[in-house]
């Protein structure tokens, strides 16, 4: 028997049965030789692909793209697998390739079917390109100007985000802060007209005591909050409780003690609220009017008072230190006067800083940042700012001057020499 060797095609093998096996192999060879030159015997040979060929439908028939090499399969099984492969043909409706008819153009290019369908769907018509993008860029640029419009005129200005990394500024949730005061303070509204229920009071003689505690507030040295908070409770008391004309100080005294109590770090004692009264009261009558008053008020020390809004509200304008000043000059003008609780402590907060504005900078500064975040217009603030300027022009001549004192010193900046908005006044007529 005859050693094979693929290296030397010419040995002879040593029976017929082997030469059979032997000569089917040999064509096998020479069909793989021919594959590896098959490249070499087209026209332009020089290109490195001189052409692109249907791979599908070489696997499929079996074929060879070379009209100058005879086939190795025989017809008949060619038949069959074309046969076999008919449906798939009519189903993908490509073109039947015939072992015995398969041939190469060689002066005309073949492209592969599926990069030729992959790449069908890319080339556009430039002027459908043109269209496109115009229409793409004209409905962008009115996307943007709607959306720059929704900024500027609807959600205003971000007051918060300076204050992202400051964890008192509680920026996660002073927005539900804010919403829980403006909840609260319609459940805590102190009535109007309380005074009709007090038979030795009225509302001169409230008007008195606070202009007074406003002084003695002053002389403290005491935090803001506490004085808003020492009227607040001092219109609750007076609202659920009568209270004879020569107690009305002793509850002014005992209103000033629980805020402190509440707000302050350092706060006065019982004696040195004796020593202001002139000791028209004891210890034990503070004391005792401490008990009846929170008793009175069920502990209930947690209200929204105008001092909240004012703050947030200041923010919203972007407020500098005079403008500051002026508000509160003229919010605490407010706090006197007993017709002022008609409207909610958010309501006066907005009218003190709108009308702040316009006494400061003689226009009408109320932005659309700042309604958002007071929830108020300035058609809304309109009827209370014109009262707050009246209020601001009998300030240094009326009988109760103690606001305008308070203001009228270097530590307020001369607030109270600003002169009035009288020009809101105008438009009344």
């Amino acid at each position: 028997m005859g050693v094979s060797n693929e290296n030397n095609p010419t040995m002879i093998p040593a029976n017929d049965q082997e030469m059979g096996y032997r000569k089917f192999g040999m064509e096998t060879r020479n069909n793989r030789r021919a594959l590896s030159v098959i490249n070499q015997n087209f026209v332009g040979a020089n290109n490195l692909y001189p052409c692109v060929v249907n791979k599908r439908g070489l696997s499929e028939a079996n074929g060879i793209c070379n009209k100058n090499h005879p086939i190795p399969v025989a017809r008949k099984f060619a038949a069959q697998i074309a046969s076999s492969q008919q449906h798939y043909h009519e189903e993908t409706k490509k073109p039947k390739l015939a072992a015995e008819n398969f041939s190469v153009w060689e002066d005309v290019p073949i492209i592969d079917v599926e990069e030729h369908e992959a790449a069908k769907d890319q080339p556009v018509p430039m002027s459908l390109e043109q269209t496109e993008t115009t229409l793409s860029h004209d409905n962008m640029t009115l996307q943007m100007e709607i959306e720059m419009e929704d900024i500027f005129e609807e959600t205003g200005i971000d007051i918060d985000s300076d204050d992202a990394k400051n964890p008192l500024a509680v920026v996660d949730y002073v927005e539900d802060l804010y919403a829980y005061y403006s909840k609260m303070e319609v459940c805590s509204r102190i009535s109007p007209d309380y005074m009709a229920q007090q038979f030795d009071v009225n509302e001169r003689m409230r008007s008195i005591l606070i202009d007074w505690l406003i002084e003695v507030h002053h002389k403290f040295d005491l935090r803001e909050e506490t004085l808003f908070l020492t009227v607040n409770l001092i219109d609750r008391f007076l609202e659920k409780q009568n209270v004879v004309r020569k107690k009305l100080q002793l509850v002014g005294l005992v209103a000033t003690l629980l805020a402190c109590k509440y707000e302050e770090v350092s706060l006065p004692v019982v004696d040195d609220l004796v020593f202001i009264s002139d000791k028209a009261y004891t210890r034990k009558e503070v004391l005792e009017m401490e008990k009846s008053m929170l008793n009175t008020l069920q502990f209930n020390m947690s209200v929204p008072t105008p001092y909240v809004f004012m703050k947030r509200f200041l923010k919203a304008a972007k407020s500098d230190r005079k403008l500051d000043l002026v508000s509160f000059f003229l919010i605490e003008l407010c706090l006197v006067e007993y017709e002022m609780l008609k409207f909610p402590p958010s309501f006066i907060a907005a009218a003190s800083i709108y009308t702040a504005q316009c006494t400061l900078y003689g226009v009408k500064q109320w932005s659309k940042t700042c309604e958002l975040h007071s929830k108020y217009s300035e058609d809304q603030l309109l009827e209370c700012s014109r009262l707050i300027v009246g209020f601001h022009q009998k300030a240094a001549t009326a009988k109760l001057t103690g606001v305008h004192r308070k203001y009228n010193t270097s530590k307020f900046g001369y607030a109270a020499k600003c002169e009035p908005a009288d020009f809101l006044l105008e438009q009344t007529q």
